[in-house]
């Protein structure tokens, strides 16, 4: 929401430096200004509105302070109902339980209101944290896809991860 914007700013500024390749970690925010963010949250809703890309931020009950997101992706409807899961979360908070909670409460909306029947997370082969997260949920190792994601110009092998509704349940 766009009056997430503070708390959305102050955790981000806010974070440790990388802690490993797959940590964003702190960035400058100079350019973050609020209108960039208003801007962002519009182009998430056209992006939400036509079954493309879903983006939930993940909030500390405590708190309210925003600590990261989960995200689906629309990968085919028709008699697939198939979609991406990515989720990150701010390395300040890491190691609480909080991923596992927001991801099983995400899958949650995914399989009830999204209508997703299958749910694939794709994980490079060394992000073991993110292989520990999905294993800790309950979703299943599939495969290993080679040459499946195109990252920083060279294609990258992946672990997929899957669960299908009935496995949620």
């Amino acid at each position: 929401m766009k009056s997430d914007y503070h708390n959305w700013l102050h955790e981000n500024m806010n974070k440790l430096p990388s802690q490993h390749k797959y940590d964003i970690g702190l960035q400058d925010m100079s350019e973050c200004t609020e209108f960039w963010f208003h801007n962002m949250i519009d182009q998430q809703n056209v992006m939400m509105n036509s079954d493309e890309v879903y983006i939930f931020g993940v909030f500390l009950k405590q708190t309210g302070a925003y600590i990261g997101s989960v995200d689906f992706s629309t990968l085919m409807r028709l008699n697939f109902h198939w979609g991406r899961v990515g989720y990150t979360l701010n390395n300040t908070h890491w190691r609480r339980g909080y991923g596992k909670e927001a991801v099983r409460g995400a899958l949650k909306i995914a399989f009830e209101k999204l209508n997703y029947h299958r749910v694939e997370a794709h994980i490079n082969l060394d992000n073991t944290p993110s292989i520990k997260l999905a294993e800790g949920i309950g979703m299943k190792y599939e495969c290993t896809r080679k040459g499946f994601i195109n990252e920083n110009g060279k294609w990258t092998d992946n672990h997929v991860f899957y669960m299908n509704a009935e496995d949620y349940y």
